[in-house]
C-alpha cells in the first residue's frame, strides 16, 4: 500500500451542497483523491439521518456503528460519504477466519540482498493506525469475539495500540476514522438469517459512540435507484415494472418481520431481478431466478402470491395451481 501517513484534510466542505442535507454543518476534506479513496457512484442515494451520523464520525472522531438488515448499503454508504470527502478508506470484511496475526501482523521471511531474514510485518490495525483513513469493520458481528477483543483499546478516545512483539506502543493519527457495519449489533444468530453473526461483548459495543440504523429506501425512492443501475428500463414501461417489482419487495420485507418468511427482497435483489429482467424479457423467469428459488419451498407459494398481488400473473408455485 502507498504511504499517506502525511496527508491531512486541507478544505472544509458544506453538508448541504455536497450532501443535498438541509444542515449548516460543514466536513474536513482532501483536496487530492488518493489512490485508497473510493470511486464516487453518481446515482447512490443517501439517507439523511445515517449520512450526519457518519458525517460525525468524520467531523468529531465518533466510533461509527451503521446496523441495518443486508442490502441496506452500509458497508457502501460509508465509502460513498468517504469518496465525497476523498477521504483515504479501507474496508476489513471481517469472517471466522481472520485472527489476531491478521490484524496485528507477524514475523514473516523476506529477501534482503539476496538473504533470507525474518522481519515483523505489520496487519492492517497498525497500519491504518499510523495514518489519515477511514477503516471500516465490515461485518463486525460474524468476526470471532475474542480476535474482537484485539481492538479494543483503539475505540477508545485518542486509545493507543500495543505491538507487544515489537514493544512499540502506537499513538493513533489524528484523523484516523473508525466506522463498522452489523446486521445485528453483536445479538448473534436471533432469528436465523445471518448465520456466523457472533454475540459479541457488550462491552465493546459500548465503545461505539453512535450507532446508525440505516432502513430500506422509501419506494419512489427504490425505484429511482433500480432505473439508475438498469438504463433500460427508465422509461414509461419500465416505470410501472419496477414500481411493482418494489410492490412484491415490500410484502416480503412485511411477511418477513410478520414471521411469515425467512427470506427477504433487499434492494440488492431487485436490482438484481432487473437485471435479469434486461437478460430474459420475462419477469416472471427473472423472479424465480433472482429469489423464488432462493426461499424454502414451503415458502414458496406465500411469494407466488405477493406476486400475483402486484403483476396479476400466476407462477406455478402459488397455491392455485398446487396440486391438492
Amino acid at each position: 500500500m502507498t504511504d499517506t501517513a502525511d496527508l491531512r484534510p486541507d478544505r472544509l466542505l458544506s453538508v448541504r451542497d455536497t450532501f443535498g442535507i438541509d444542515s449548516d454543518l460543514q466536513v474536513p476534506a482532501f483536496s487530492e483523491r488518493d489512490a485508497h479513496v473510493p470511486g464516487i457512484d453518481s446515482v447512490y442515494r443517501f439517507q439523511p439521518d445515517v449520512t450526519l451520523a457518519i458525517l460525525a464520525g468524520f467531523m468529531r472522531d465518533r466510533r461509527v456503528m451503521v446496523q441495518g438488515l443486508h442490502g441496506t448499503g452500509k458497508s457502501t454508504h460509508i465509502e460513498q460519504v468517504a469518496a465525497r470527502l476523498n477521504w483515504p478508506c479501507v474496508r476489513l470484511n471481517l469472517d471466522g477466519h481472520i485472527s489476531r496475526p491478521d490484524l496485528v501482523g507477524k514475523d514473516a521471511v523476506v529477501l534482503r540482498g539476496g538473504q533470507q531474514v525474518t522481519e515483523f510485518q505489520e496487519g492492517i490495525v497498525p497500519w491504518a493506525l499510523q495514518r489519515p483513513v477511514a477503516l471500516i469493520f465490515d461485518e463486525y458481528d460474524a468476526g470471532r469475539p475474542d480476535v474482537m477483543f484485539v481492538i479494543q483499546r483503539i475505540l477508545e478516545r485518542d486509545g493507543q495500540f500495543t505491538l507487544m512483539d515489537q514493544n512499540r506502543v502506537l499513538r493513533p493519527h489524528p484523523f484516523l476514522r473508525l466506522f463498522a457495519t452489523a446486521n445485528t449489533v453483536g445479538l448473534g444468530n436471533l432469528n436465523g438469517l445471518y448465520h456466523g453473526a457472533q454475540r459479541l461483548n457488550h462491552a465493546q459495543i459500548d465503545r461505539w459512540n453512535i450507532v446508525a440504523s440505516l432502513d430500506y429506501l422509501p419506494p419512489e425512492e427504490e425505484l429511482a435507484i433500480v432505473q439508475a443501475r438498469v438504463p433500460s428500463l427508465a422509461n414509461d414501461a419500465g416505470t410501472v415494472l419496477i414500481r411493482a417489482m418494489v410492490a412484491v419487495a415490500d410484502l416480503t420485507r412485511k411477511g418477513f418481520a410478520a414471521g411469515d418468511l425467512s427470506t427477504l427482497m433487499s434492494p440488492r435483489t431487485v436490482i438484481t431481478w432487473a437485471e435479469n429482467v434486461e437478460i430474459f424479457k420475462d419477469p416472471t423467469q427473472a423472479f424465480r431466478l433472482s429469489f423464488v428459488n432462493k426461499c424454502d419451498e414451503a415458502e414458496r407459494p406465500l411469494v407466488a402470491e405477493y406476486f400475483q398481488r402486484c403483476f396479476d400473473l400466476e407462477l406455478k408455485e402459488s397455491h392455485q395451481l398446487c396440486p391438492p
